[in-house]
């Protein structure tokens, strides 16, 4: 039907009709999947909710005497440094070490990268390998996101195409990377926004892989490769819809353009820190197969319910429940009733797709076709003491 140099065209020439996916789903079945595949160009996707899987690549520039960074903290927070003489990686999920700020239970790598994209100032102190290239023993500054070189964020792990609900079947509170469980099935909390999420409307990556533009935090980014524990072969719903968590993306970019209101530290207590991040994917309509995938509903897509009270690999679930059952705010688990809140935010989720869409339409983000498929066979491998 079309491609996507075609849109690109439409795009520069401001004749480019974008829905973002809560307007497509409307729209699609008040006029049909052939119809709406001729009218609509680009679909526009987002989420906002935790990746763990985050972290930003630094590199400071060289100090007059040089220092070999083997040991950096930045407000507090360990940066790995085994590579190159002034590089760092911060992991979102990197917690603060004890004693060395006094916000140190409750900060970490995310909220370093959320200050320096806000373009606050964070402290630096590093211990330098002393040799003949590199005679500085130490170095405590303060920087900066205009005070530094390359700032942008390699995130390994983002955009679960689909994910679990965590529900706690024991008798005491826990503390998860899904926010606090309360005992006897108190609660239930679900981290994908459903039919809004980007991989849950392209179900089979069939116009989203590497190379793909993105939105990431505000700015432009790009998928560069899988994401680690990219699944592909989880089983699927006759819609193509993985019932658990499935494909990942591995992202990458520039940090010093992103947005502050899109890339947020937060902290979950008795668990640790994460980076709350806004991505948003476009989806080219090359097609009405493409469309028809993007038409999928609430309640048509499904996770399971898992209990974190069983403290294993594998845990028990309660069979799986709809987004629509989730996002009613009430689920019926052995005949309890259950309360159920998201992790990640549906709200913010749709003014990402709103912002791409503008963005498009003022032809300011064009499309681009991945450069290669991302792969459909990986399996998932757990890692065990052999031996032991």
């Amino acid at each position: 039907m079309r491609t996507v140099a075609e849109i690109n065209d439409k795009i520069r020439r401001g004749t480019v009709t974008v829905w973002t996916i809560t307007e497509a789903k409307a729209l699609i079945a008040q006029m049909g999947v052939a119809q709406a595949a001729k009218t609509v160009d680009v679909i526009t996707t987002g989420t906002f909710e935790p990746m763990e899987g985050s972290g930003a690549m630094i590199n400071l520039g060289h100090t007059d005497p040089p220092i070999k960074i083997v040991e950096c903290h930045l407000d507090g927070v360990l940066a790995y440094s085994g590579f190159g003489a002034v590089d760092l990686y911060i992991g979102a999920g990197q917690m603060a070490t004890p004693g060395r700020e006094s916000e140190a239970e409750e900060k970490g790598g995310g909220h370093v990268i959320a200050d320096l994209v806000a373009d606050k100032s964070v402290t630096l102190s590093a211990i330098g390998q002393m040799t003949d290239c590199y005679p500085r023993a130490s170095l405590d500054t303060t920087i900066t996101r205009d005070r530094i070189n390359q700032f942008y964020l390699f995130n390994p792990r983002n955009l679960y195409q689909n994910f679990i609900v965590g529900v706690n079947g024991g008798d005491r509170p826990l503390s998860t990377y899904l926010g606090p469980l309360q005992p006897r099935l108190g609660n239930a909390v679900y981290a994908n926004s459903g039919a809004l999420s980007p991989l849950l409307n392209d179900p089979e990556l069939n116009t989203i892989g590497i190379g793909t533009r993105i939105l990431l935090g505000g700015g432009e980014g790009y998928i560069t490769w899988e994401g680690t524990q990219h699944f592909p072969l989880q089983r699927r719903l006759p819609n193509r819809t993985p019932v658990g968590p499935a494909a990942t993306l591995a992202v990458i970019g520039d940090a010093k353009r992103m947005n502050a209101s899109w890339v947020r530290g937060c902290y979950f207590k008795g668990y640790g820190p994460s980076l709350m991040l806004g991505i948003g994917i476009p989806i080219p309509i090359l097609n009405e197969e493409v469309l028809m995938r993007c038409s999928v509903s609430d309640q048509d897509l499904v996770a399971p319910v898992i209990d974190f009270s069983i403290p294993r690999r594998v845990r028990p679930t309660f069979g799986l429940v709809s987004y629509a059952q989730l996002k009613s705010g009430r689920l019926t688990l052995e005949g309890k009733t259950v309360r159920t809140a998201p992790l990640s935010s549906l709200y913010f989720a749709q003014q990402v797709a709103l912002d791409l869409k503008q963005r498009i339409d003022d032809a300011e983000f064009e499309l681009t076709a991945p450069v290669q498929s991302l792969p459909t066979d990986t399996r998932f491998m757990p890692q065990d003491s052999w031996g032991q």
